[in-house]
């Protein structure tokens, strides 16, 4: 930048802060600081800071005066200095907590809470118009500010009488803030304030949970009445409750206000326009906090005088025995009495390993197991020789209620499909899934939450009691007064053994578990200290060659490691030596891993070794591995990893891969019942045959073409008595008695003129083939096809969607031309309703009347744009199709809200890589013109910095004046350049398109214009669309209109016409604040109402394509819940029905 030319606010180094600064202007409103002062300071606290006298104190070392011989205190100078350092910063933070609560809307009305927000305005102070005005403008900054991000409304104006907007809340949108602002700008003066009466009316509103008040004159009626009638109503009820005073000179009316926001244990805020300073109970909460962080830093100051070294040191006694003895916060629940006496529980039962639990009680113990469960109804395929037939004949399923499934073992088997069995099983299988659910929670509450399940009868509990441990101390204290108090009462006998760099053990040898026994070691945990580095080994070494010196006598003996990190020896020297031990005997280690808060560290003591978490739990699990123990891992978040609940969890998963596969075969046999073939070769009466008729009528296949083998066969099955014929010869085929003979050839005599037939048809007919047989009694001959004829799916299945992550730099046109609905295959009514789907009904020539159907009542029917069609998809199908279109919205949203931010939201998205941006700088844009230099500003660097596009920029009016006479790149210092010829900019003279676009288009190598104008141009629309046409005949360059104006549709006509004539877009940022909180309560509120929130009507070219492909997928959605749930109410029903004729029949 030169040293002449001054920073005007708009010259920025690095792209990212422009960018940076608009796209979290949405998002200020939905930060941290959106927070209560009560929310906000329970995390800022000097408390929750750890900022206190008493954590000041806890960092400090107890000394012993040699001359006094009293108790001091001493500190490093550092951390003194640190401390008041840190206490600084944090009044700092609250002075711009206050500022922040101190502007904009804040100022005059506080921070409003709550969610479905009740506006009560008394309109009675306000007698003159210029007071009116500024209270309407300070209203509608409300709304736009706060109330807009609100989920529900309801405003209210009260003098004498009240006067509601609504009759009840409505859903925060566009049309409801549009008719909040008409209100505001219609409030009129009224008499009176009985503010009584609009109490009345607006604590019946059930559905609010927050009441701003706002009064501008003292109420007609007493505290004490309002006082007590507000009580009565909101007694039970969570109603916040926010007072305001605005420009109230009574001091009746705001005593008033403050005295019923404190008996309601509400808020108020009291403003007044004469000083800067505004009475509120969020600032004085925040102030309070401020002074007492400001009399620590006194109190600091006055308590460590005496300078020693490099040390402060203050006398005990001048600081509280409570702050000097106070204990080391902890996260896990500290009993009352954390030092008292234990209280003892006997376990009701034996505790088992979660793999033991499962022996009596998995699937397979219960007989549960999905093959136990077909094992009866099993059949494997069988390949035999025939005698008769005179070769191998593989055994046949019957469709009808048999369907191939594969085995555990990998084989092929003919399952029997019993539908009640495996309804019986399914719910089997959910029962079981919930004892095991129990059967977690169990495991996840209590001593097992730190140490699992405690199974032998002899145990030694390893403790780790290393340095690194001292913030934890607690924890490993409580950790083993519950162990002691739950587990403990019903073992055999038991032992403490802590460690550090040295072994601490409590007894020499197992002692009984009896309740003194218990209460003893209790009192010497309580007297551990951490001391030294992880010496595990010597630990274990301790427990197994002295505890369980005798472990070869002994079953069921166990040791529990309770630790925090990886212990000083290596892992596999550890490993190899807990195999070689628990080698052949029953003696197991499992390893209680702790994991630590990341604050809770060791004021930077260093380990002997260090591992991350996660190296830490692999480690241990090797070591668990050799000793054929469990891992059990726990933090404050809950349990990371359990053994025990791992084995459920899988025992879990199989139930449900069982239940899919029973769902599985049971809607394969309805699919495949539904499109069941029909037999060719049923017998007529008196003959039995294996293929069973069906009730329905199916299918009909055509016949295969018959041998002579099969001519004979068929003739002898129809025709028992025939007269002996031996015209046809057959060498493979013997009658099994003297009757049966070969029939004569001609009793067939379709077959040729068939063949014929057949000759003539294009479509190719499909094969299959049969199997013939004997049957047991008399010359009756069975059939069964071998080979089905493949069917044709017409309906399509649900296709899965893929979706750039990154937003591409296209137009909405060519991106919805890979992404749109149609595109992606998830057109609703192509998935679900096929060809074959349409309700039909066909006339009956024997009944001469149409007739529906059979499948007509198999299938619910729904009415698609006058047309009846049957609904065949699948819950499961519709589930697929509903979450994929979530999937598809979130996307379009997405690219949304990236349309509207930055600088897009005003120009759209630069396209070309050689531009030049036309801004019209006439009279008519004197109002916009500063709006449009910051946005002017934020383009070049975010856009055309960014993408490194060649530029040129070009104001007109009267004139025309470019930046450069041709296009340049978009450099560093040609942006700074071009930021600073854009803030030189003023409003002045007519608006001469033409001429403007004619220089722009003389420009070597530019590709696109982008025209920034608010009206119509001063010569002719035609003349300027002809003039523009013949020179494109010269060079083919894209025009992108923007329009500023928002009422001039003469003007936008023509600028929409320009874009179209010449390949551009236009573009209108109408409605982006509209848009931008349409588009988040999408995000947050989910799809489940079509109609609400919707889109403002967007006219330009790439927000109205997305916003009209978002409106039909919603539209696709809801037809997608709404069959979902029709197909529901459908399923249910048939169940009613199919059990109350069962029901009949019985």
């Amino acid at each position: 930048m030169s040293d002449l030319e001054p920073d005007n606010g708009l010259l920025v180094t690095h792209a990212n802060e422009i960018q940076d600064l608009l796209t979290t202007e949405m998002k200020k409103i939905l930060s941290k600081k959106v927070q209560s002062t009560e929310e906000w300071l329970r995390s800022y606290s000097l408390e929750s800071l750890q900022l206190t006298l008493e954590h000041l104190v806890n960092e400090g070392t107890i000394i012993l005066d040699s001359r006094s011989g009293v108790e001091e205190i001493e500190l490093a100078e550092e951390a003194v200095t640190s401390f008041e350092a840190r206490v600084s910063e944090v009044i700092e933070l609250y002075q711009q907590r206050i500022q922040w609560l101190l502007k904009d809307s804040r100022k005059v009305f506080g921070l409003v809470k709550g969610t479905k927000v009740g506006l009560v305005v008394d309109v009675s102070g306000l007698s003159d118009r210029p007071r009116l005005e500024g209270f309407q403008k300070d209203l509608l900054f409300l709304i736009d500010e706060q109330l807009c991000y609100k989920k529900q409304l309801y405003c209210l104006s009260f003098g004498t009488e009240i006067s509601p907007l609504w009759e009840s809340p409505r859903n925060v949108g566009v049309h409801v803030l549009g008719e909040a602002r008409q209100w505001v700008q219609q409030l009129a003066p009224a008499r009176g304030c009985n503010l009584l009466k609009a109490l009345k009316h607006v604590l019946t509103m059930k559905e609010l949970n927050s009441l701003v008040i706002i009064m501008q004159s003292c109420p007609d009626q007493s505290l004490e009445i309002l006082a007590d009638y507000a009580q009565q109503c909101m007694l039970g009820r969570k109603l916040l409750v926010h007072a305001v005073t605005y420009d109230c000179g009574s001091p009746a009316a705001i005593a008033t206000v403050k005295n019923l926001a404190e008996v309601v244990s509400g808020c108020y805020h009291c403003y007044t326009s004469k000083g800067e300073n505004s009475d509120s109970s969020d600032v004085n909460l925040l102030l309070q906090e401020s002074h007492k962080a400001k009399d620590l830093l006194r109190s600091i100051k006055q308590t460590f005088q005496r300078h020693v070294g490099v040390s402060l040191i203050s006398g005990i006694a001048d600081v509280s025995t409570e702050v000097a003895n106070a204990a080391i916060p902890c996260f896990l629940p500290k009993p009352p009495k954390h030092e008292g006496p234990l209280i003892i529980q006997t376990p009701h039962f034996l505790a088992r390993t979660s793999t033991d639990w499962l022996k009596t009680n998995g699937l397979k113990a219960r007989k549960l197991n999905l093959y136990q469960v077909l094992a009866p109804n099993a059949f494997s395929p069988v390949e035999e020789f025939v005698p008769i037939l005179q070769k191998t004949v593989s055994s046949t399923l019957h469709e009808a209620t048999m369907m191939q499934f594969e085995w555990h073992d990998g084989t092929v088997k003919n399952i029997h499909v019993d539908l009640p069995i495996l309804y019986k099983y399914q719910k089997l299988l959910a029962k079981m899934v919930r004892i095991y659910e129990k059967r977690i929670n169990w495991l996840s509450v209590a001593s097992r939450r730190i140490w699992g399940s405690v199974c032998e009868r002899r145990v030694v509990i390893l403790v780790d009691i290393s340095v690194t441990n001292s913030m934890c101390i607690i924890h490993i204290q409580h950790s083993l007064r519950l162990l002691l108090e739950e587990q403990m009462s019903n073992k055999d006998c038991f032992n403490i053994i802590a460690f550090g760099s040295h072994i601490v053990p409590w007894q020499l040898e197992l002692v009984p578990s009896q309740p003194e026994n218990l209460q003893k070691a209790w009192r010497w945990v309580l007297r551990l200290q951490c001391s030294g580095s992880r010496n595990f080994m010597s630990a274990l070494r301790r427990a197994v060659e002295v505890d369980f010196k005798e472990k070869d006598k002994h079953k069921s003996q166990g040791l529990y490691l309770l630790t925090t990190g990886i212990p000083d020896q290596e892992t596999h020297t550890v490993s190899a030596y807990v195999a070689e031990a628990c080698r052949g005997f029953d003696l197991h280690l499992h390893v209680c891993l702790f994991s630590v808060m990341e604050d809770a560290d060791s004021c930077g003591i260093i380990p002997a070794r260090y591992a991350t978490p996660t190296e830490t739990a692999i480690a241990f699990k090797e070591i668990v591995q050799a000793a054929n123990g469990r891992f059990h891992w726990f933090g404050e978040a809950g349990i990371f990893e359990s053994d025990d609940i791992t084995v459920i969890v899988s025992e879990m998963e199989k139930a449900k891969n069982y239940s899919q596969k029973c769902a599985f075969l049971v809607e394969s046999l309805k699919q495949r019942s539904g499109n069941q073939p029909a037999n060719s070769f049923i017998a007529e009466a008196g003959a039995t045959t294996v293929v069973t008729k069906e009730k329905r009528r199916p299918q009909k296949l055509p016949s295969p073409k018959p041998t002579a083998l099969s001519l004979a066969r068929m003739h002898i099955k129809d025709k028992h008595g025939a007269e002996k014929n031996t015209s046809i010869r057959v060498a493979a085929w013997r009658p099994t008695s003297a009757k049966a003979e070969i029939p004569p050839v001609q009793a067939i005599k379709q077959w040729p003129q068939a063949e014929k037939r057949r000759k003539y048809k294009p479509r190719k007919q499909p094969e299959c083939s049969v199997s013939v047989f004997y049957t047991d009694k008399g010359r009756n001959v069975g059939t069964v096809y071998r080979n089905y004829p493949k069917t044709v799916c017409i309906r399509k299945h649900v296709p899965s969607v893929r979706l750039p992550q990154k937003e591409e730099i296209c137009s909405s046109k060519e991106w919805l031309t890979k992404y749109s609905i149609k595109k992606l295959k998830l057109e609703l009514p192509r998935l679900m309703f096929g060809p074959g789907c349409t309700h039909q009904k066909k006339i009956v020539k024997s009944l001469h009347k149409k007739v529906s159907a059979k499948y007509c009542t198999i299938f619910p029917s729904v009415e698609i744009n006058g047309v009846v069609r049957h609904v065949q998809v699948q819950s499961k199908e519709l589930e697929i199709y509903i979450e994929q279109m979530e999937k598809v919205l979130l996307r379009y949203l997405q690219r949304i809200q990236w349309l509207l931010s930055g600088s897009r939201r005003l120009f759209g998205t630069i396209l070309e890589a050689n531009v030049c941006v036309l801004i019209d700088t006439s009279g008519s844009m004197d109002p916009y013109l500063p709006r449009i230099t910051k946005e002017l500003t934020s383009l070049i660097w975010e856009q055309l910095r960014k993408n490194e596009v060649r530029f040129n920029l070009l104001r007109f009016a009267e004139n025309t004046e470019s930046w450069r006479e041709h296009l340049v790149e978009a450099t560093d210092k040609t942006c700074h350049d071009a930021v600073q010829w854009v803030s030189k900019f003023h409003a002045h003279g007519n608006t001469h398109i033409l001429m403007a676009l004619q220089k722009a288009l003389s420009f070597q190598d530019v590709e696109a214009l982008y025209i920034l104008t608010d009206g119509k141009p001063d010569t002719s629309c035609n003349l300027i669309l002809k003039e523009i046409e013949r020179l494109r005949k010269q060079q083919d360059i894209k025009i992108h209109t923007i329009s500023f104006s928002y009422v001039d549709r003469e003007a936008n006509e023509f600028l929409k016409k320009l874009a179209s004539q010449t390949g551009g877009r236009y573009h209108c940022s109408f409605g982006d604040v509209d848009g931008q909180l349409a588009a988040h309560r999408m995000l947050t509120e989910g799809f489940d109402d079509e109609d609400d929130p919707v889109f403002p009507y967007f006219e330009g070219d790439d927000l109205k394509k997305l916003t009209e492909e978002v409106a039909k997928a919603r539209s696709f959605l809801k037809q997608a819940k709404s069959l979902r749930v029709l197909l529901q109410k459908w399923n249910i029903n048939q169940k009613d029905n199919s059990v109350f004729k069962n029901s009949a029949q019985d």
